[in-house]
C-alpha cells in the first residue's frame, strides 16, 4: 500500500543485493546513494527532495543495485510495486514496451560506463595534480575542524565530503580512494563506529603537508631546474643505499662512504634483496650519489644524506599512491 516512510539519519532505505518491493520518492531530507567497495562505501549520488529510487526494478525485479541510505532524517513516499504493476496493466502495449526498453538501456549503458571506466589501464585517472587536491582537502580539513590526538588529527567525514564536492568540485570515490590508499599505506585509519558512521584518523598529518609542499613546487618548477624524478626502481636502490648509509658515519663534509661490495655481499641480509654494483649507475647520473671511486683495490660511492632522504621519501610516496590509487 502507498504511503509514506520516515528514515532515520544514517540508516538504510535498502542496501546492496536486497530483494526490491517498491520504489520512492524523497518527500524531504536527503538521501545518499552508494556502492559497496571492499569494507568501505563509494557514494555515487546525493538525492534531493523530488528525486525518484528504486524504479530500476520494476519491470525485471533484479536485486538492488546499490546502497540508499538518509544522510539526515528523511521521509520518502513509498510506492509499492504490485500497485504500479496493476496501474501498468492497464497502459497500451506499446507503452509499457517503451518503458521496458528505457529501462533495459539505462542497466545496459550503466554496464557499458563500468567497462569502460575500467577498460583502460594506462589512463591516469590520479594525475599529480588531484593526488595534491586530495591530499590539501584532507590537511586543510584536519587542520580547520579536526582534533588534534597527539601527533594524529581526526578528520570529520562529512565536513571532509562537503569541501571534497561543494568546495573543490571533486568526485567523492576519488576522496574515498585517496582514504584507502592512505589507509593501506599506514598514513590513515578508518575506524567504523556502526549505523554508516566512521571516524578518521590522520596519522602523519605533518608528513602529507610537507609532502604537498615539496611536489607542488617540483611540479611548477621549470623542467631545467627541477631535481631528477625517481623511478619506482631507483626508489627502492636509494631506499637500500640509505640504510647502508644509516649503519656508516658520515665524514665533516656530510659525505657517507660506502663500499659497494659489501654493500652488495650484505643486501640480501640487510635487505632482501640482491643490491649489484651497476644498480646504483642511473643514480650516480642523477647526483643522488656521488661518482664512483678506487680506494686499495675496493670501489667505493658516497652519498649525503641529509640532502637526498627529504626527495627519495617523497619519490617513494608518489610511486606509493600510484600503487594503491584506484
Amino acid at each position: 500500500m502507498s504511503g509514506s516512510k520516515k528514515v532515520a539519519k544514517d540508516t538504510y532505505l535498502f542496501r546492496e543485493g536486497d530483494a526490491p518491493d517498491a520504489m520512492y520518492i524523497l518527500k524531504s531530507g536527503e538521501l545518499v546513494v552508494t556502492k559497496t567497495k571492499g569494507n568501505s562505501e563509494v557514494t555515487l549520488a546525493d538525492l534531493t527532495p523530488g528525486a525518484m529510487v528504486g524504479e530500476m526494478a520494476l519491470f525485471d525485479m533484479k536485486p538492488r543495485s546499490a546502497n540508499v541510505k538518509a544522510r539526515k532524517e528523511s521521509e520518502v513516499i513509498v510506492l509499492p510495486y504490485d500497485s504500479l504493476q496493476k496501474q501498468l496493466a492497464d497502459l497500451p502495449v506499446w507503452v509499457k514496451a517503451i518503458m521496458k526498453t528505457m529501462n533495459e538501456n539505462m542497466r545496459d549503458a550503466n554496464k557499458k560506463i563500468k567497462m569502460l571506466e575500467t577498460s583502460n589501464p594506462d589512463e591516469d585517472r590520479y594525475p599529480p595534480h588531484v593526488v595534491n587536491k586530495l591530499l590539501s582537502i584532507i590537511n586543510l580539513v584536519g587542520f580547520r575542524y579536526g582534533t588534534k590526538e597527539g601527533d594524529t588529527v581526526s578528520v570529520p567525514p562529512n565536513r571532509l565530503r562537503n569541501y571534497t564536492i561543494q568546495v573543490f568540485q571533486e568526485a567523492t570515490n576519488k576522496m574515498q580512494s585517496m582514504q584507502n590508499a592512505l589507509k593501506e599505506m599506514d598514513y590513515f585509519e578508518i575506524q567504523d563506529l556502526g549505523e554508516g558512521k566512521q571516524k578518521l584518523v590522520n596519522k602523519q598529518p605533518e608528513l602529507l603537508f610537507e609532502f604537498v609542499d615539496w611536489y607542488n613546487d617540483w611540479l611548477f618548477k621549470q623542467e631545467k631546474d627541477r631535481s631528477p624524478a625517481l623511478t619506482a626502481e631507483e626508489v627502492k636502490v636509494m631506499d637500500g643505499v640509505l640504510k647502508f648509509a644509516a649503519q656508516a658515519t658520515p665524514d665533516a663534509k656530510g659525505m657517507t662512504k660506502l663500499n659497494v661490495t659489501e654493500m652488495q655481499n650484505e643486501s640480501m641480509r640487510v635487505l632482501g634483496f640482491l643490491l649489484k654494483p651497476e644498480d646504483v649507475n642511473s643514480l650516480i647520473e642523477k647526483k643522488f650519489i656521488a661518482e664512483k671511486m678506487m680506494d686499495g683495490g675496493a670501489t667505493f660511492v658516497s652519498i649525503n644524506t641529509k640532502e637526498v632522504e627529504t626527495p627519495v621519501k617523497f619519490w617513494k610516496l608518489i610511486w606509493d599512491f600510484k600503487r594503491y590509487l584506484r
